[in-house]
């Protein structure tokens, strides 16, 4: 628990490492309190600023943002503190003072206090007889249910508790009782009672300060004998009458736990013993444990331990164990110690045999045993209390009896215990430690205990519980390097140093890890006899144990060098980790296990294995997953360790090693049994079915791989079932395991064929390849589209002597996966998935200009392949999880490069001018296009397309213009992802002509899109570059024409007309076509205007009608007879069916005829404006067309005739 607290915030960061330099950047650099003159005028300001709320609440923000700067080292204020106070405190007793600028200045002295403690702050407040009256008089005019001043009242009960201690007898400062009227006065002993009282029941912070004032007010020698009789029966009273049921019950229980737990704290023991049994009585009678406050319970067990060290005599005892030299030079030379520690035992020895005795009172034993109920609490702050109160007890008992106290917190770590007890007696046994009270003689009895809880992990449900026993037992490993001599602790040094590097490897939690990285650096520093502390610690730092994978696969293969480690980090993936609860965990131990196996080869041969592979047809699902991933990955790993000792052997012409050499029969024979026994007790149905596919399949990759001696045996026509009806399966797993599956399957079919499929010929079987190619694609128009993906990747992962000869009909069969038919519109994933397999055959059988079309990507077929893969650039699918036809282009563009590169390496004759337009074409498309992850993509491909030298790719349009566009230097720090970066380069294309319909076609459903970001920055480099040719006609014409191209192009097509709409409102908006308004009718102006009314002709599209309203407003700034049409139009959208496009006609109009008042006469444009303004267009269409053919009268337009649908 609390090392993890002392090392860090334990945020986990496996992805990208631990991030060491922010870390430091985090921690404590302050050097001195630097805003001190700024803190003074602050406090100084308070009169001025106390009346005016806004200037209150910014001068409050500014004092709290400073002082919580100094909370991690408060220590920095404490020369300041004084001249602080003292000016708040002036403030305080200048009775000129309003009482808001006194709780201000209250305010201000709290937010000190918090930043840096009471205990220390406390000190400070005057304390002379004089400040003794004010401040009792202060509470006259306290109101204790006024929520907003409490920090006033909690700092007078501060300042009350420090006046209280003046050196004389209170009663001295009543002097003459009887006040003017006759009455008597209350005596100030009795005031002070009464405002502790009446503070303990409160429920706000005061309450704190109330416990506070009442330890130091009730323990003065003239109050005890007076009135700590009569204090202790009326807090029991209120105690024993309240009930933690309730939440006032619960806050009167609170403020007499907290006074009553301060009293017996500050208290003299001889005053407070004749009433402990009471208080202890009656606290057995309250049954806190039975309360579900938390809060509650750990007062009790705070009360309980300072009643019981009241019931012993304050000593220190004498048998304590005392570790003498503390100079960790020293420690780092063990040998020089030992005479030193031969003398500390014998002191030791001999102050245990002068041990006066006396007896203990019976009531101890009633306490321990609730410190031992304590350390099983539910919450770790209660388990904490009672820790410390089971250390400080123990250590002012008797030797024997101290030693019965860690009996009975040993019997807390039996595993019928919850994780609550081993946690809590984690913490006891380091406390025991820490105080010296666990005697050498008990080591031997704890250390195995605390080696259990360094891997206490217990299953609940879908997770586990045991992390915070582990992180505690970190902190035991910790404590005792402190507290005991080298040599005490040399006999478990091996245990401990293993089970700490275990714990801080391979424990699934960081703050495990880093808990077990610090206790082993005290260790090192302390004891100095772990084996190869210093190296060990270099590579397993604090910071470096943060990554979990790093941890795993590259820290614990360091380690695992050092002798003394390696077999107990094996046994303990073995034992411990791959039958983890865990996936994660499960999968990582096993490839750990391979990068392991090196070291000792013989020992996973000869012990691990043979223990796994009854594991791996268990009954616990978890066991036989982790158990056959791992043996699968040692078995790879033996493979690769004999092929690279027979590599040295070539180098020394010795004898060569097969893998085979590394198992016997039984081992070999357990590995072929895994999948007949799992089929026979049919473990691959059902969920379990999941893993158990997953893991099979994996071993069946890494033993193909690993070349083991199965040729012609039956289990591969068992092997090959499985990785079909893996394939065949995928629609009825679960979606979270069916790409894991998938791509299992489909790595472990290519792994397989290439070592059990092939003869000394290097040759497939005919039969065999005939029934395999046939079955496969025969798959591929099946309704599922799970198993079209399955079956289109396995396809694509054939070695190539089973695709020789059969080249066309594999591409046949992938091409009707990649077409779109009516019926299958929506397999998306296995178009994908066809593409990315085309790519893969075609670099699986290579190229051969003149080869035959059935063995090789040639003249003949490279068209065919070239066509498949662009349809997929054009595949635009949505569905209800978006644009998944991305997916199919991402794809596409892969696999155009990947098919590219491969035939300008080897035949470059094979490329013609026609293709490589169409790739850079339909590339640059969607390096303009909205979605990031995409853009970025296509961006990567047209650069490493442009850029690829080896050699370069011939025909690519305006390549020397694309690389002054995109420069080799910037191809690395370009980001794609970024609409800040990626449009303005874009954008430059527009002035290629190759490239600029494609790139506008991008570019529109960017502009016209709804990503903010996106909008903005596509839109601005539109304009800046319409800016730049706005003077060049040919060059605006040529534009032109290609935007119309594009409008006509995708006429009705939503996906592009809509943001097309969107993109003509911005560029009309923006001027982009003031060069076409000076010429009446110009030929742009009336063609776009035809191609707006057949685009919203009948449609009730909502959003594509209010397009195309902004886009006719705009278009009224061409002249001639262009004006008179597009008014037509929006006053036939004035009468539309949908009430909200009158309305919104209505509107654009009017603000159309602000912007351009020379369209209409101005004689009657007030009118026309009144019309528009004052008309309800929500009305009836017949009321809504009178008003409508009115203002067609104004402004002498034709009205819009009513249409019968017979006519129509």
């Amino acid at each position: 628990m609390a090392l993890s607290e002392m090392n860090g915030d334990g945020s986990e960061q496996e992805q990208d490492g631990c991030q060491e330099p922010d870390v430091i950047a985090m921690g404590n650099i302050l050097e001195s309190f630097t805003e001190s003159q700024e803190i003074r005028g602050l406090i100084n300001s308070l009169k001025g600023v106390y009346g005016n709320l806004g200037t209150r609440e910014v001068t409050i923000e500014k004092f709290i943002v400073i002082m919580d700067k100094y909370q991690e080292q408060p220590h920095l204020l404490d020369s300041h503190l004084e001249w602080m106070m003292h000016l708040l405190l002036d403030v305080v007793r200048d009775n000129r003072s309003p009482s808001l600028l006194v709780h201000l200045a209250f305010k201000f002295l709290y937010i000190i206090t918090k930043v840096r403690g009471y205990k220390i702050f406390l000190r400070l407040f005057p304390h002379e007889v004089a400040d003794l009256q004010p401040v009792l008089d202060m509470f006259a005019d306290q109101n204790p249910k006024d929520y907003e001043t409490w920090e006033t009242r909690y700092m007078l009960l501060l300042w009350l508790s420090m006046t209280c201690l003046i050196p004389f007898d209170l009663a001295r400062l009543d002097g003459n009782i009887l006040s003017e009227e006759g009455r008597t006065r209350m005596p100030i002993m009795d005031r002070i009672l009464k405002v502790a009282k009446s503070y303990l029941v409160v429920s706000d912070k005061s309450r704190d300060a109330a416990a506070v004032l009442v330890s130091r007010f009730i323990t003065r020698p003239d109050v005890k004998q007076k009135r700590m009789a009569d204090f202790l029966d009326w807090a029991l009273s209120t105690l024993s009458k309240s009930s933690f049921q309730t939440m006032e019950g619960t806050i009167v229980m609170d403020g007499m736990l907290q006074a009553l737990a301060q009293l017996f704290k500050h208290g003299k023991r001889d005053d407070c013993l004749p009433y402990a049994s009471t208080v202890l009585e009656c606290l057995d009678n309250c049954k806190l444990s039975e309360s579900n406050q938390t809060l509650l319970r750990k007062l009790g067990v705070k009360l309980v331990q300072r009643l019981g060290l009241t019931f012993l005599k304050p000593k220190v005892a004498k048998w304590r164990y005392q570790r003498g030299c503390r100079s960790l030079a020293a420690n780092l030379q063990f040998s020089a110690q030992v005479p030193v520690a031969q003398n500390l035992v014998a002191a030791a020895v001999t102050a245990a045999a002068d041990e006066e005795e006396y007896d203990i009172p019976g009531e101890v034993e009633n306490v321990i045993e609730q410190l031992l109920i304590g350390l099983k609490d539910k919450d770790t702050i209660v388990r904490w209390s009672a820790a410390k109160g089971i250390g400080r007890i123990t250590g002012r008992l008797p030797k024997e009896l101290a030693d019965d106290v860690v009996g009975s917190l040993l019997d807390c770590f039996s595993f019928q215990e919850t994780d609550n007890s081993w946690h809590g007696g984690c913490l006891a046994l380091a406390e025991l430690g820490r105080r010296g009270l666990l005697l050498p003689s008990r080591i031997a009895d704890v250390v195995p205990v605390i080696l259990k809880a360094l891997t206490y992990d217990e299953k609940r449900g879908a997770c586990s519980v045991g992390s915070n026993v582990r992180d505690a037992a970190c902190y035991v490993c910790w404590a005792f390097a402190r507290a005991y001599d080298p040599l005490e602790l040399k006999p478990f040094v091996n245990q401990i140093s293993s089970a700490l590097v275990i714990a801080a490897v391979f424990d699934r939690d960081i703050n495990c890890r880093r808990a077990a990285s610090a206790a082993f650096q005290e260790n090192v520093g302390r004891q100095g006899t772990f084996p190869h502390g210093i190296d060990i610690l270099t590579a397993a730092d604090y910071f470096a144990v943060g990554n979990r994978v790093n941890c795993f696969l590259n820290i614990s293969v360091y380690i695992a060098s050092f002798p003394e480690y390696t077999q107990s980090m094996i046994d303990h993936l073995v034992n411990m980790k791959i039958n983890h609860w865990d996936g994660v965990i499960r999968e990582l131990s096993t490839k750990a296990l391979h990068n392991l196996t090196p070291q000792v080869p013989e020992y996973m041969t000869d012990v691990v294995l043979p223990r796994l592979l009854p594991l791996s047809v268990g009954t616990d699902l978890h066991t036989r997953h982790g158990t056959i991933l791992a043996c699968a990955e040692i078995t790879h790993a033996l493979y690769k360790l004999a092929a690279e000792n027979n590599r040295g052997a070539e180098l020394r012409k010795g004898n060569k090693r097969s893998v085979t050499n590394y198992f016997n029969e039984k081992s070999l024979e357990g590995l072929k049994q895994i999948h007949q026994e799992l089929c026979s007790c049919q473990l691959y149905r059902g969920l379990g079915g999941e893993l158990m596919r997953l893991a099979v399949c994996t071993l069946i990759e890494k033993l193909s791989l690993s070349k083991m001696p199965f040729r012609e045996d039956p289990i591969i026509d068992g092997w090959q079932w499985l990785i079909n009806d893996s394939l065949r399966s995928l629609p009825l797993v679960s979606s979270t395991a069916r790409q894991q599956i998938k791509e299992a399957a489909v790595s472990a079919l290519a792994a397989l064929c290439n070592e059990y499929y092939i003869n000394e010929q290097r040759e497939a079987n005919p039969v065999l390849q005939g029934e395999l190619l046939q079955q496969y694609i025969s798959e591929l128009q099946n309704t599922e589209e799970m198993i079209r993906c399955g079956f289109s990747l396995a396809l694509g992962a054939l070695p190539r002597f089973l695709l020789k000869g059969k080249l066309q009909q594999v591409l046949e069969g992938l091409k009707k996966v990649i077409c779109i038919s009516h019926k299958d519109v929506s397999f998306a994933e296995s178009r994908r998935d066809g593409l990315k397999a085309t790519a893969k055959v075609c670099q699986t059988v290579g190229v051969k200009r003149d080869g035959p079309q059935d063995e090789f990507v040639c003249k003949d077929n490279v068209i065919q392949i070239y066509t498949m893969l662009l349809n997929g650039m054009s595949d635009y699918t949505t569905d209800s999880r978006g644009d998944v036809g991305a997916w199919v282009r991402e794809a596409a563009m892969t696999s155009l490069m990947e098919v590219t590169l491969l035939l300008v390496q080897n035949e470059p004759e094979l490329l013609d001018a026609n293709i490589c337009k169409q790739i850079m074409c339909c590339v640059a498309q969607q390096s303009a296009e909205k979605i990031d992850r995409f853009r970025a993509h296509a961006g990567s491909v047209f650069l490493a397309l442009l850029n690829f030298d080896n050699p370069p790719i011939p025909y690519i349009p305006h390549r020397e213009e694309l690389e002054r566009i995109f420069p080799r230097s910037e191809a690395v720090t370009l980001n794609w992802n970024a609409p800040s970066q990626a449009f303005p380069r874009i954008t430059q294309l527009l002035g290629l002509p190759t490239y600029q319909y494609y790139v506008l076609l991008g570019l529109t459903v960017s502009v016209g899109g709804l990503t903010e970001t996106t909008v903005r920055y596509s839109a601005q480099s539109l304009f800046d570059y319409m800016k730049k040719i706005q003077n060049n006609l040919d060059a605006m014409n040529n534009f032109c024409e290609t935007l119309l191209r594009v409008f006509e192009d995708n006429l009705l097509n939503d996906r592009v007309s809509v943001p097309l709409l969107k993109m003509l409102d911005q560029m009309l908006a923006n001027g982009c076509f003031d060069i076409f308004t000076t010429e009446e009718n110009h030929p742009f102006s009336l063609k776009l205007l035809t191609l707006c009314k057949e685009e919203i002709k009948k449609s009730k599209d909502i959003q594509k009608l209010r397009s195309s309203i902004a886009v006719f407003c705009g278009m009224i700034q061409f002249q001639g007879d262009m004006r008179e049409k597009v008014l037509f139009q929006l006053f036939l959208l004035l009468c539309h069916p949908f009430p909200v496009i009158r309305k919104t006609t209505a509107s654009q109009v009017y603000e159309m005829l602000i912007t351009y008042s020379d369209i209409v006469d101005p004689d009657i444009l007030d009118e026309v404006m009144t019309v528009l303004s004052d008309t309800n267009w929500d009305a009836e269409l017949p009321v809504v067309r009178e008003k409508r053919n009115y203002l067609c009268d104004l402004m002498k337009v034709p009205k819009p005739q009513l249409v019968s649908k017979s006519a129509a």
